[in-house]
């Protein structure tokens, strides 16, 4: 489930400040689609959805400058229902005072900014999509290793937090430990987090709980981070199939967003966050088009023709 979020979460992460209402900022918000109601104030109400914040920028503040006090507060009193959570007005206009008298007998918040409609927008929309998406609760570690958001994930007992702590000693950033709340912030971004309870929180079998923010001071954590990729820690057994080309990627799915995903087989002897950090500057160097098995294969190709030359001659 998505996070339940009010107005006063709005006015803290955004770029606003209160005109009015400043006792009703406990008001719910539940979607993050945002009204623009231009053609509400021209009393067309057929597809209204009052449950939105309602926007109101240079069109609409100067459209209801020509329209009469009777007309004014007839649109303000359709407008402004029990589910409205909050006006929001942009590029430092004000709402007519018809409006402001009907939101405070609705008490309905009435927020301001001097940014123009399309950044408020812009930075509203960004907080409640993430606010406000559904989460998926995955069982693993989330490390940031050189700006990139790498879900760890295998068997229990297999050694993830262990892991993640010799990350963070080498200088890397926890997001997540144990579990990791995970939400698509479009079609193709996935963005991790942690449970607000295990915020900062790691457990090491035989250590017990650690606070990594106490331990290691700030620059060891982050909030949140977007998901480049899962790796996924495997025991080893002597009849596994390993990629040895690293050409074997495979892909899981989260929340409708495909996910890269590598399996790191666990063996004792083997460091494990070594491998890791490798397999992140490996993806990101893919990424920028460098990839060590294409040149491997192109390699092999050129001396398999000229192995071939050399024999016809």
């Amino acid at each position: 489930m998505g996070k339940k979020i009010t107005v006063q979460d709005l006015l803290n992460n955004t770029h606003l400040e209160v005109v009015s209402g400043g006792d009703y900022l406990d008001r719910p918000i539940v979607t993050e689609d945002i009204s623009r109601p231009g053609l509400e104030m021209t009393g067309y109400f057929n597809y209204y959805a009052p449950e939105r914040i309602q926007l109101m920028g240079i069109t609409e503040t100067s459209f209801a400058s020509r329209m009469s006090h009777d007309e004014l507060m007839m649109v303000a009193r359709k407008m402004m229902r029990p589910e409205t959570p909050v006006f929001v007005v942009s590029t430092g206009r004000q709402l007519p005072p018809e409006f402001m008298q009907v939101a405070k007998e609705e008490k309905i918040p009435v927020l301001s900014t001097e940014l123009t409609s399309s950044k408020i927008l812009s930075n509203m929309t960004y907080f409640l999509s993430g606010q406000l998406a559904e989460r998926q609760s995955v069982h693993g570690v989330l490390v940031d290793i050189y700006g990139l958001g790498v879900l760890i994930t295998g068997d229990s007992g297999v050694g993830k937090s262990e892991t993640a702590l010799e990350l963070v000693q080498r200088g890397h950033r926890l997001i997540a430990d144990d579990r990791v709340d995970v939400y698509a912030q479009d079609e193709e971004r996935l963005v991790g987090e942690p449970p607000v309870i295990l915020r900062n929180l790691m457990e090491l079998r035989g250590v017990g709980i650690i606070d990594v923010l106490n331990l290691f001071g700030a620059g060891a954590v982050r909030s949140h981070a977007t998901i480049a990729f899962n790796l996924h820690l495997a025991k080893w057994q002597d009849d596994q199939k390993v990629d040895r080309l690293g050409n074997g990627e495979e892909v899981t799915r989260i929340q409708g967003v495909d996910l890269p995903r590598f399996v790191l087989p666990v063996q004792t002897g083997r460091n494990l966050a070594v491998l890791i950090e490798t397999a992140a500057k490996n993806f990101r160097a893919k990424k920028m088009g460098f990839d060590a098995t294409e040149t491997f294969n192109n390699n092999l190709n050129h001396l398999i023709e000229e192995n071939s030359e050399h024999e016809n001659n």
